[in-house]
């Protein structure tokens, strides 16, 4: 079977059509849009949803309370959010931490439909979608972290 190969040279390219650049230019333009969104979550996943619970104010301490969590359920859950926002943006573990978040928010969806009768149901449903975008288009740090973690365990 017979290969062949074209090669494509700027005077064969029809006027106006640019081959290599318009994709990496729009690959580029893409991972800068998702680091946006990263850094965009780990913000409100630190100052909106972690600080709150971390420095115990009253409309978090409430709804720890009326879950029967107390304030330690708070101050964990709030101390995930703030790992999990710090992760975000830390290129080994920004896939894994999409994952452990979107696991938070499936939890918290579970919790707002069962005891707060879906008041806020939306919030940790919205916040899954750029979620699982982040985890799925950062996933090949996945393997680099495995492989870190296997060669730590054999040292």
């Amino acid at each position: 079977m017979a290969e062949t190969t074209a090669a494509v040279t700027a005077d064969s390219t029809p006027a106006g059509v640019v081959i290599a650049e318009s994709a990496t230019a729009r690959g580029r333009r893409a991972r800068i849009a998702l680091r946006a969104l990263q850094i965009a979550l780990a913000l409100f996943y630190a100052l909106a949803s972690a600080l709150p619970k971390l420095v115990g104010h009253a409309s978090a301490a409430e709804s720890f309370e009326r879950l029967g969590w107390g304030s330690a359920g708070m101050y964990a859950i709030g101390a995930l959010e703030l790992a999990g926002a710090i992760a975000l943006v830390i290129p080994l573990l920004q896939s894994v931490a999409a994952m452990a978040l979107g696991a938070l928010m499936v939890g918290a969806f579970v919790v707002q439909i069962s005891v707060f009768d879906g008041q806020y149901a939306a919030t940790p449903v919205i916040l899954i979608v750029p979620l699982t975008l982040i985890a799925w288009a950062r996933r090949e740090y996945n393997a680099d972290l495995l492989r870190l973690l296997l060669r730590r365990r054999r040292v």
